[in-house]
C-alpha cells in the first residue's frame, strides 16, 4: 500500500507518467528551519500535473508524489553526484532555491541523519514505484516509455544563460531511450509555434537517468517545459489558465501519442 502522499494511477498502456515537483506539501517534521513556506514551494513545477490530466484517457499510468521538492528532490542522484558537474544546481535536500536564496536560517539546514531519513521515508518508496509500474507494463508490452514532467521559469541567470526553449527534451545523451524515439518527441514540438532543443541544458535528471534502461525495453525521456508555454509567467505565485494551456496541450497530447506509436512498432531485428 502506498503512503499518503504517494498516489499511484495504474493504466494499462504502455507509458507512465512521472510528476515529481508538482507537490506542495511540507510535512511538520520538515518545516524546521525553513526561512518561509512560500519560499520553500517557489521552484515547484507548478500545475503540470493539471497539464497532463488528458494522459488518463490515453491509457498512461501516472505516479505523483503531494510533497514538494523542498522536502527532498526525487529526482536528484541520493550519492550526492552532480547530475551537471561544473553547473549550478540543487541538491538531494535543497537548502536554496534556483536563484540562490538560502531556503534554511544560518545554522538549521537539515544534518546527514534528517537527510538519511528523508530519504527512507519519502525518496525510496517513489523510486520503487516507479520499478513496480514501470515492471508491470514491461510484463505485458516490449516496449515501456517513462515520461517525466517538469517545469521551469523561462529565465534563470544563475542555472542558464538567456531565456530556455518552451520544450527542453532530455534523454541522457541518448542513454536513456531509443533514438527513434528521441526523434518523435522532437518532431511533435517542431511542429509547434514554440521552440524545442534534446539534450540541452537539461538533459534528464536521475529518474531519467536510472530508470530509462533501453536494452531491457524501458525508454525513458524527461520533458522540461518553460512557463511562458503553458501558463501567464508574470503571475506570482503562478496560476493555471486552461484556455492559455490549452494549445500546448494539443502538442503535449501528439507528444505522448507519439510515444505510444513507438511502443507498438517492432524493435529492430524482431520478427
Amino acid at each position: 500500500m502506498n503512503p499518503a502522499w504517494l498516489t499511484v494511477e495504474q493504466r494499462t498502456a504502455p507509458l507512465v507518467l512521472s510528476f515529481p515537483h508538482t507537490g506542495l506539501d511540507i510535512p511538520d517534521d520538515c518545516r524546521h528551519g525553513l526561512v518561509s513556506l512560500d519560499l520553500a514551494r517557489h521552484d515547484a513545477d507548478w500545475f503540470i500535473d493539471r497539464l497532463y490530466a488528458f494522459a488518463a484517457e490515453q491509457g498512461a499510468t501516472t505516479i505523483h508524489t503531494a510533497c514538494s521538492r523542498a522536502v527532498i528532490d526525487v529526482n536528484r542522484d541520493p550519492s550526492g553526484v552532480s547530475l551537471y558537474p561544473g553547473q549550478a544546481t540543487t541538491a538531494l535536500v535543497p537548502v536554496e532555491t534556483f536563484d540562490g536564496r538560502a531556503l534554511y536560517r544560518a545554522g538549521s539546514a537539515p544534518d546527514a541523519a534528517e537527510i538519511a531519513r528523508r530519504r527512507r521515508v519519502y525518496f525510496d518508496p517513489y523510486h520503487a514505484a516507479l520499478a513496480r509500474e514501470l515492471a508491470r507494463l514491461r510484463a505485458a508490452h516490449a516496449r515501456v516509455v517513462l515520461y517525466d514532467c517538469h517545469s521551469i521559469r523561462s529565465i534563470i541567470p544563475r542555472l542558464f544563460q538567456g531565456e530556455l526553449p518552451v520544450f527542453n527534451i532530455g534523454t541522457n545523451d541518448g542513454r536513456a531511450c531509443d533514438p527513434a524515439l528521441a526523434q518523435a518527441v522532437a518532431q511533435r514540438c517542431a511542429q509547434s509555434p514554440w521552440p524545442h532543443v534534446v539534450d540541452g541544458r537539461f538533459k534528464g535528471g536521475f529518474i531519467t537517468r536510472s530508470h530509462g534502461r533501453p536494452r531491457a525495453g524501458i525508454h525513458a525521456v524527461q520533458m522540461e517545459l518553460a512557463y511562458r508555454g503553458y501558463l501567464p509567467e508574470e503571475a506570482d505565485p503562478p496560476r493555471f489558465d486552461a484556455q492559455f494551456a490549452k494549445s500546448i496541450q494539443a502538442t503535449l497530447r501528439q507528444v505522448l501519442d507519439s510515444c505510444l506509436a513507438f511502443c507498438r512498432e517492432p524493435a529492430a531485428g524482431a520478427p
